[in-house]
């Protein structure tokens, strides 16, 4: 054994205590720390020929690349929809790694039913029935990607072929409809070889993100054979939701798949007063969650359902003479296009065992609670224009007099070591967005970004 790895394994407990004290130390700066440090990337370093060990390349790394890390498992990160990594998810990542599991065969198969039992409790948790069967994925892309993968090989089972077997140029031409997909949505339509152009925008319902079921119907209309429709449950710029159980309808009228992207809007489910914005969410298809969103587990971790495992499996089955048979219950080999991949699911597994179904229900409401204080906040700031209810936990707001992209950037910046806010653009108009979806996120520090946006917008040059 090299003589630098025997000497980590030798200390290894008092580095790993190491370790653990910076890991702590790192989090307790979080509600205090600058959001996201204006500092310039360290210089390029060599690649050492001779290593010194984990405690130099620790202090390495603390002195040279920790002080730019945002704080984005902390309470005023609301730029994208990021979690965190709630006590548990953490110390189930800690574990992940260590024992350093391939959950992916049932020729080594503890894992593997660890996994199946945490997207069993998945199921539970959004209200799923047995008809929907999961795996989990790196996210909310690689879930659409997956979801959209079997609806493709639907439409070869309608047309009589197998795009899996014989390839994509089988299917002939194919439409996928939706009102305001997710980029994610085009991407996965390019990588799939159904190509960008096969998305076809739908109009939305007026001053809405959600589609228009009478324009949809129309769009069905003129489609020659079965088609994809995309639900959106919680679109990105103001938490929006297609009427569910609308679109299921058409899908049963018209013969088409019925995917819902629900990546972090299905969280809805968890809380009483905003279930009603998913029902029908199980009537879908496929749907997509994410789960290093709003159940604040550590990336990358989604969850992809489906009712048509079959189909799954026959577009990700991977034949090798050291893989499980394909069977009627597949090996997770077989259901995403991961070969080996970590123990994905024991974060998830960890937090919902932690704190259950009350546990993660008290996240979604404080947040969505936030999330509507905020809005109430900058409805009442002169300099500022809410543009669209708080549905759920997105704030998304312009400038009232000249909202360019530029002042809106300088406004961003000027946040930025107290909050950080993405930009986006909504009914033609430059905005920023605040998203709540960490688990340590309080009414104090709502308060705090609400005091320092009016201070920024006061500040904000005339020009």
């Amino acid at each position: 054994m090299h003589p630098q790895l025997a000497a980590d394994l030798a200390a290894l407990p008092d580095l790993l205590e190491t370790t653990r004290q910076h890991a702590t130390d790192f989090l307790a700066t979080l509600p205090e720390a600058p959001v996201v440090p204006a500092r310039p990337a360290p210089e390029p370093a060599p690649l050492p020929e001779h290593g010194t060990g984990l405690r130099d390349a620790l202090r390495d790394f603390t002195t040279r690349w920790q002080p730019g890390l945002s704080a984005s498992a902390g309470p005023r990160y609301l730029g994208f929809v990021t979690g965190g990594a709630t006590p548990a998810a953490l110390a189930g990542d800690w574990l992940t790694a260590t024992v350093d599991q391939n959950a992916m065969s049932s020729l080594d198969p503890t894992g593997q039913h660890l996994e199946r039992e945490t997207v069993d409790w998945l199921r539970a948790l959004f209200g799923l029935s047995d008809a929907h069967q999961g795996a989990l994925v790196s996210g909310a892309t690689q879930s659409n990607t997956v979801g959209l993968a079997i609806a493709r090989e639907w439409l070869g089972e309608q047309r009589g072929v197998s795009p899996a077997e014989d390839g994509v140029a089988a299917l002939g031409p194919v439409r996928v409809l939706s009102g305001a997909p997710h980029s994610s949505i085009a991407k996965a339509l390019s990588v799939l070889g159904l190509g960008r152009s096969a998305l076809v925008t739908v109009p939305t319902l007026p001053d809405r993100e959600a589609v228009d079921p009478a324009a949809l119907e129309r769009a069905l209309q003129e489609t020659d054979g079965p088609c994809v429709i995309i639900a959106n449950a919680g679109t990105v710029n103001t938490v929006d939701f297609d009427d569910l159980r609308a679109l299921a309808a058409l899908r049963d009228r018209y013969g088409c798949w019925l995917h819902i992207d629900a990546a972090f809007g299905a969280f809805a489910a968890l809380s009483p007063q905003h279930a009603r914005l998913v029902d029908g969410l199980d009537l879908a298809d496929s749907l997509c969650i994410d789960l290093h969103k709003w159940l604040n587990v550590p990336y990358d971790s989604a969850v992809q359902f489906t009712r048509r495992r079959d189909l799954q499996a026959r577009v990700f089955q991977n034949a090798a003479a050291y893989l499980g048979e394909l069977g009627a219950d597949p090996d997770l080999v077989h259901l995403t296009p991961e070969n080996s991949r970590r123990l994905r699911a024991l974060p998830t597994w960890f937090t919902l065992r932690a704190y259950g179904r009350e546990g993660h229900r008290e996240i979604v409401e404080r947040c969505a609670a936030s999330a509507g204080t905020l809005g109430t906040a900058v409805a009442s700031l002169d300099g500022l224009r809410l543009l669209d209810p708080v549905r759920l936990n997105v704030v998304c707001f312009t400038l009232a007099a000249r909202p360019t992209a530029e002042r809106l950037a300088a406004l961003a910046d000027a946040l930025a070591a107290e909050a950080f806010l993405t930009p986006t653009v909504h009914a033609g108009l430059p905005a920023l967005r605040a998203a709540f979806s960490n688990w340590r996120t309080t009414e104090e520090d709502v308060q705090r970004i609400a005091a320092a946006l009016e201070k920024a917008v006061r500040q904000l040059p005339a020009d």
